[in-house]
């Protein structure tokens, strides 16, 4: 039986209270947190964060991200929202690590918590939004096979300027197409 959480140079594992000081951090890079958040910057007090931790309801699931070689916490998925009836669940991703970015570890992240949600959860749907300015993600979310399905035409303002959210969605035959054609 292969291992849904764990990828080749990562695994996803369940966040600690002992992650919650690296956690507090990236809460307060202002430029992490407009990437992931409509809402105005706001840091997060540690207690804020253990709270968060020890959240996650039925309907989400929240997962560290770690490397392989040094179980170090580089970021964490999560997969919320999820509406058991219709087996749809709504995805974000962030790397906090800033000198992980752009060596992979996003993409193989997202491509273990998508075999997580389509077998281990049998979800029918993911669905993500993603900030028109976060070309990166966008990249990323389209070729890992989601398909913008909309835009929440200028949706926030940042800096003097209004930009539009994008809607993105993947179903579990179109994730399962893919898989197989490698």
């Amino acid at each position: 039986m292969k291992q849904l959480l764990t990828g080749t140079n990562l695994y996803l594992s369940g966040l600690h209270e002992d992650d919650a000081e690296l956690l507090v951090k990236w809460s307060q890079n202002e430029k992490l947190q407009r990437l992931l958040d409509a809402l105005p910057f706001k840091p997060k007090s540690e207690n804020e964060v253990k709270d968060w931790i020890g959240g996650g309801e039925h309907n989400s699931y929240r997962l560290a991200i770690r490397l392989k070689e040094s179980s170090r916490l580089i970021g964490y998925v999560e997969i919320d929202g999820i509406l058991w009836a219709h087996r749809v669940g709504g995805l974000s991703i962030i790397i906090g690590e800033e000198e992980c970015l752009g060596k992979g570890y996003g993409r193989e992240a997202m491509e273990c918590i998508m075999a997580f949600a389509f077998e281990e959860l049998n979800l029918h749907r993911l669905q993500l939004t993603v900030f028109s300015y976060n070309i990166q993600a966008i990249r990323l979310y389209e070729s890992l096979g989601f398909t913008k399905e909309g835009s929440f035409r200028e949706f926030l303002q940042r800096d003097g300027q209004r930009h539009d959210m994008h809607l993105y969605g993947l179903l579990a035959e179109e994730w399962n197409t893919r898989r197989k054609e490698g």
